[in-house]
């Protein structure tokens, strides 16, 4: 996403050098996006989403600049200011938001200075208060009493967007120097091994070896449209063409029940099952277990 803008904005500055027309606007979040969580997030960060006639306002504006890209966006310079005593300003933003520059007392090594003197297990608890603290702040809880020690930064909700705005937290406490990838890097308290898989594409591919050779043979997955669905038959697209073939009575399910559920809580329950095996387990082995069954789907 971020390559196919910067793309764009060479573009446009590529043709503006020929004396063609093009402009690129890197706009701000708008109000009428409906991602609330991301409005709140952004607004207290100092960049409040933009209104329909602010943006509006913004594009005419633009339309009447000689320059080849703007960043039409809101700032909350109050906001801003507030948060470069603790967090820095961010480079593109320097010479709109001015704050005075930090005295540092002798002695003042910051977080990192002050664990020389404590007790393993104290350096533990401080440090883990801080990032907590950090934790809520970024995402907008009242205290790092509300963060979890064990989970995951992701099941927290933290983004690639919140993850940078986190280190940069930790910089400005902690005087080190952190990775914009730090939250990646280290995403839960342990590792997490891949043994087995399973999916469904079309292409007649129903297995991740199948997907693997239609790749590889640079194979097109694009066909005729089924048969058995009741559709207009013209055009062709991307299909699973056995996704009927269900046995609900191998999952326990119902005939009558098995015709009311979706066809891809029936995929979910194949896939699950088939990536077990991959594994070399035996699914029925896992019954009673502490095992459970973790899926990742698009809105789609």
């Amino acid at each position: 996403y971020a390559a196919a803008n910067a793309f764009l904005d060479g573009l446009a500055q590529y043709r503006r050098g020929l004396g063609l027309a093009g402009q690129s606007l890197a706009w701000g979040l708008w109000a009428e996006g409906g991602m609330t969580a991301d409005s709140r997030r952004l607004a207290r960060a100092g960049y409040p989403p933009l209104t329909v006639e602010q943006g509006l306002a913004l594009f005419d504006a633009a339309l009447t600049s000689d320059r080849a890209a703007l960043v039409p966006v809101n700032l909350d310079l109050s906001v801003l200011r507030s948060r470069a005593a603790t967090e820095g300003v961010p480079p593109l933003l320097r010479s709109l938001v001015r704050v005075a520059r930090r005295r540092i007392a002798r002695g003042d090594a910051g977080l990192v200075g002050n664990l020389g003197g404590l007790k393993a297990e104290d350096r533990v608890r401080v440090v883990l208060d801080q990032v907590r603290g950090q934790v809520a702040a970024v995402l907008g809880h009242t205290s790092g009493d509300a963060v979890q020690p064990r989970q995951s930064f992701t099941d927290l909700g933290f983004d690639s967007l919140t993850a940078v705005e986190l280190r940069n937290r930790l910089n400005a406490v902690t005087g080190l120097r952190l990775p914009a990838t730090l939250v990646f890097d280290y995403p839960t308290d342990e590792p997490i091994a891949i043994v087995g898989m399973s999916c469904r594409y079309p292409g007649g591919v129903s297995s991740p070896d199948e997907l693997w050779d239609l790749v590889a043979a640079g194979g097109d997955a694009i066909g005729a449209f089924p048969t058995d669905r009741g559709w207009g038959l013209e055009g062709a697209g991307g299909f699973l063409h056995d996704a009927a073939e269900f046995d609900p009575g191998f999952f326990g399910i119902s005939p009558r029940e098995a015709l009311a559920m979706d066809p891809q809580q029936r995929l979910l329950l194949e896939a699950s099952w088939e990536a077990i095996e991959n594994a070399g387990i035996d699914p029925g082995s896992l019954r009673g277990s502490r095992t459970g069954v973790f899926a990742g789907l698009m809105y789609h």
